[in-house]
């Protein structure tokens, strides 16, 4: 159930940006890919920022998780101007804010065992020195969390897990981690429908567990009504549109809004594809 806006206003400010932007190249080849945004990403909300490709959401995804510097503006984080300066202060940082990604297989180091690579979860938050039963348990329930079975993944390697099983033990991870942000770069856009359902409620029943925050990035306007308190569109690198999604999807204001609404096929009308180039 989304949150009304009074809710959310109650709510305090996890991470905010300042006239954030990116520029990439120089001079003639200049190109501005996120321009001057502004947003306040409140705890236990789900925020969906939908755009088609090249709009500007990755760029903006990977500037918030700082695997990529911001040019102009500034984020907060915890009402706290971000500082990761240094190895040791992003380390820190990415102690707050993780991500699911789009591909499973470029996530994961293929020659690490899927122990080690929930071992490192563990001790990325401060749990090195529990004891090794303890450390089995965690990784036990973890897997449990997202139907998985800790003791037939134990020594395998990722490449030996289905494309839907490496999303869910992405998502052990982050049970694992319980960050404060989590941002979901089109989590389920390579799995079936129901994979897909599941993922999105796993997702969802972290949220209600932990108080986490998730962004989900998307060009899937259906999934961000589906799942969203607020929803973001964004074209040529600008937000155009803001709001709770039920006034966002329902009564849209901008062009683009309409046209990415309009473009949802629906099974009980014909579709048009005059729009698509080439056809």
């Amino acid at each position: 159930m989304p949150m009304s806006l009074q809710e959310l206003q109650n709510k305090p400010s996890v991470l905010r940006g300042d006239k954030v932007t990116k520029i990439f190249g120089y001079g003639t080849n200049k190109n501005t890919a996120v321009n001057e945004v502004n947003f306040n990403f409140r705890e236990s909300e789900v925020v969906s920022i939908v755009g088609e490709s090249g709009s500007g959401k990755t760029t903006l995804a990977k500037m918030v998780l700082g695997l990529i510097g911001v040019t102009e503006g500034n984020i907060f984080f915890r009402d706290t101007l971000r500082d990761i300066s240094s190895h040791k202060k992003k380390k820190e940082y990415w102690k707050g804010i993780q991500a699911v990604f789009q591909d499973p297989f470029s996530a994961f180091n293929m020659f690490n065992r899927i122990d080690t690579l929930l071992l490192d979860c563990i001790n990325l938050m401060g749990g090195k020195k529990l004891p090794k039963e303890e450390k089995v348990r965690l990784m036990t329930d973890a897997c449990s969390f997202v139907n998985l079975k800790y003791e037939e993944l134990t020594n395998k390697y990722p490449f030996e897990l289905s494309g839907g099983q490496m999303q869910r033990l992405m998502i052990a991870r982050i049970f694992l981690l319980k960050p404060k942000i989590l941002i979901a770069d089109e989590p389920t856009s390579m799995v079936d429908a129901c994979s897909r359902a599941t993922i999105l409620d796993m997702l969802l029943k972290l949220r209600d567990e932990v108080n986490m925050t998730i962004i989900f990035i998307t060009h899937d306007i259906g999934l961000a009504y589906y799942v969203s308190d607020t929803v973001y569109i964004m074209e040529h690198g600008q937000f155009v549109e803001t709001g709770t999604a039920e006034d966002v999807i329902l009564n849209p204001q901008a062009e683009y809004t309409k046209r990415l609404i309009s473009d949802v096929p629906k099974i009980h009308e014909e579709w048009d594809l005059s729009t698509v180039a080439g056809l």
